[in-house]
């Protein structure tokens, strides 16, 4: 039956690993090629591109998470979407496909619009700034325009088949979405080092995300959209969009504004550090954090591949349920980040040595503090999760703090202090150290545990 959110168990877990193991060895065949093929100032460009990629992202302004609960709380039985707090069900509660109908159009509609605001954006202000950046870059500059047009391609198709992502993640569609994602890897990096060879430079990469792009999101359309769902869709009643966005609009929102205070935290440092330091250094910080992104990553794949159950608890207010899944999540986030934590500081510039790398990571002292610095972040980040599970968002003040002073704090590590890369580890990690990386975990705890 086309029901409920589909229940997640130890395959999926182990789905999930594989998944992310696959995606991060897909990273690590691709990596040696990108540093090997290309010189410092390429590799600067490209985190530049990342970096850029995760911005936009920023414009979906927390509608794909806030998207992602409503729909399990869909499948797990409420009638009506709240503002604030979620309706409570039973177990045997059914799914109103009304309301799911008119939410997929409110979906539907939305990231049409945010693809053209993104065009319009990346056209005239991201040409710009990437016209700035080209002028002290002495690489090939006609491949670095066409990637550039490419990367506007993929960003904009990405945020118009957003929601794709929300609806496998809210129906509990764990195992098939690792599935795809392994299948669009492949295709990603099969495609990438054949172009790397052939000499296509940074358009080899981009281009072979758009292709990879492209293919997962039909794949997806076709897993969720089963001839089932497809038969209950038609033959229901919808709801209103307009009164659907109304009602998560305003929690979106405030996701969003947390979101843009996390990039201010995590990201703003390559580009802020990118007018103040050499694409050289900018390189080495940007491999390193991608590498610490991948780690991250592993560390919260039992978090991720539950957060459809977590909504489902507080359906159900399931307190047991959340105190389990939260000692689970914790427990493996934290001996993931302190094995692959120790694994890459004793090996990781062995490896990038062993494949002749023209860029390195930063030296054991300043990603020991990354790591630490990382480790809070993501606990933090979990436990928000967990709040947010209840259609709750305390924290999206909080989040914008951190940003502005991390920005203010980068300005004055890089400019009148010059303290280097120094600077761009040390700026987002004491903004929140200050309040983020403890209230939060306190806030769950106490409202789980009473203590």
């Amino acid at each position: 039956m086309a029901e409920k959110v589909e229940h997640i168990g130890k395959k999926e877990i182990a789905w999930s690993y594989i998944g992310t193991v696959f995606m991060i060895g897909a990273g690590v065949i691709l990596l040696p090629f990108i540093l090997n093929k290309m010189p410092q100032e390429t590799v600067g460009i490209w985190n530049i591109f990342q970096t850029i990629t995760a911005l936009v992202l920023l414009l979906d302004f927390g509608f794909r998470p806030t998207f992602a609960r409503n729909i399990s709380y869909i499948f797990s039985g409420v009638k009506t979407l709240q503002r604030d707090g979620v309706q409570h069900t039973t177990e045997d509660a059914a799914v109103d496909y009304s309301l799911l109908k008119g939410t997929l159009l409110a979906m539907r509609r939305f990231y049409r619009w945010m693809a053209f605001i993104v065009f319009g954006l990346l056209v005239t202000a991201g040409t710009a700034y990437f016209y700035y950046i080209l002028q002290k870059y002495s690489g090939d500059r006609q491949d670095a325009m066409i990637a550039w047009v490419l990367l506007i391609a993929i960003n904009c198709y990405n945020l118009y088949t957003f929601y794709y992502d929300a609806l496998l993640m809210g129906k509990g569609y764990v195992r098939q979405n690792q599935q795809i994602n392994i299948l669009g890897q492949a295709i990603y990096v099969g495609l990438a080092i054949g172009l790397i060879y052939a000499g296509f430079g940074l358009t080899a990469i981009v281009g072979s995300q758009l292709i990879s792009t492209i293919i997962r999101r039909v794949l997806s359309y076709r897993v969720f959209f089963t001839q089932e769902m497809k038969s209950r869709l038609a033959a229901s009643e919808m709801q209103e969009p307009k009164d659907i966005l109304r009602a998560i609009t305003p929690n979106a929102i405030k996701i969003g504004l947390t979101q843009a205070g996390g990039f201010l935290v995590n990201k703003s440092a390559v580009l802020i550090g990118s007018a103040f330091l050499t694409l050289e250094e900018v390189a080495c910080y940007g491999i390193t954090l991608q590498v610490m992104d991948i780690l991250a990553r592993c560390a919260m794949v039992f978090y991720q591949s539950y957060l459809p159950k977590l909504a489902q608890c507080r359906t159900e207010n399931d307190l047991a349920g959340l105190r389990r899944y939260y000692l689970l999540c914790t427990g493996s986030m934290i001996a993931v980040f302190i094995a692959g934590g120790v694994a890459w500081v004793f090996l990781g510039n062995w490896a990038l040595d062993l494949i002749h790398s023209q860029t390195h990571f930063l030296p054991t002292a300043m990603l020991c503090v990354m790591l630490f610095i990382g480790l809070l972040e993501h606990n933090h980040a979990q436990s928000a999760g967990f709040i947010m599970a209840d259609n709750r968002i305390p924290f999206f003040i909080p989040s914008l703090a951190s940003g502005a002073a991390t920005v203010v704090l980068l300005w004055l590590f890089l400019s009148p202090l010059q303290m280097g890369v120094w600077g761009l580890i040390l700026a987002p990690g004491i903004a929140q150290l200050a309040y983020q990386n403890w209230k939060w975990p306190s806030v769950v705890i106490k409202e789980l545990w009473g203590k």
